[in-house]
């Protein structure tokens, strides 16, 4: 049986109802942990779920963020210093990924015991062991009118990955690497592959490769 839910009805639902259901609604997401540096040196660790492709030509990445109305380290940290680091979750650290949601006195990295890891010059702190690691800068930030959320929008300037996830033709074997996805705000999942399909074309049912 299938339950409709009008806009209406929606609004006249009990709030934590309403927001476990609004945030499953667009499937499984990718998942990041978020790797900042304030100016004094002391490092954040955040699980972002709204990390999405922007362009490949330069590579930019977008990242959502709730309206600026209350404290978010994360987001200060990014416009006081300009950078930041994206890092898949693995099986092995998702709960720690998880843990970093808590409302810590101290760096989460210190708090869940995931480790910083620093590579060259780059400001913001890597995690170690996670298979791919993304250096980022800020290039520039978005409020949207509807209901005041922040896009923030960075360049990709290095990328670390752990070769046997990394095909001849560029892609990313998300099931060897193990990278972990969620849905709604506390369910993890690690993907299985159904097929890579051929390039589609009119007529032609697409075939595997």
């Amino acid at each position: 049986m299938i339950r409709h839910f009008s806009a209406e009805d929606l609004m006249d639902l009990d709030s934590f109802y309403r927001r476990n259901l609004v945030n499953c609604l667009s499937g499984y997401k990718s998942l990041n942990l978020i790797g900042t540096r304030n100016q004094s040196g002391r490092s954040n660790l955040a699980a972002f779920s709204q990390v999405f492709h922007i362009g490949a030509a330069p590579p930019l990445v977008g990242i959502l963020f709730r309206p600026h109305t209350v404290k978010r380290d994360t987001l200060e940290n990014i416009l006081e210093t300009k950078s930041f680091t994206l890092n898949h979750v693995t099986p092995a650290h998702y709960k720690e990924a998880h843990w970093t949601a808590a409302s810590w006195e101290i760096s989460e990295f210190e708090g869940t015991g995931l480790v910083e890891e620093d590579k060259g010059d780059f400001f913001a702190p890597f995690v170690k062991g996670s298979p791919v690691q993304l250096g980022c800068t800020l290039v520039e930030t978005q409020t949207l009118q509807v209901n005041q959320t922040i896009l923030l929008i960075g360049s990709i300037d290095h990328i670390y990955v752990e070769e046997k996830g990394l095909r001849m033709d560029g892609s990313l074997d998300l099931n060897i690497l193990e990278t972990v996805t969620v849905s709604g705000l506390d369910e993890y999942h690690v993907g299985e592959k159904l097929g890579r399909l051929a390039y589609p074309k009119p007529g032609i049912l697409p075939v595997e490769i």
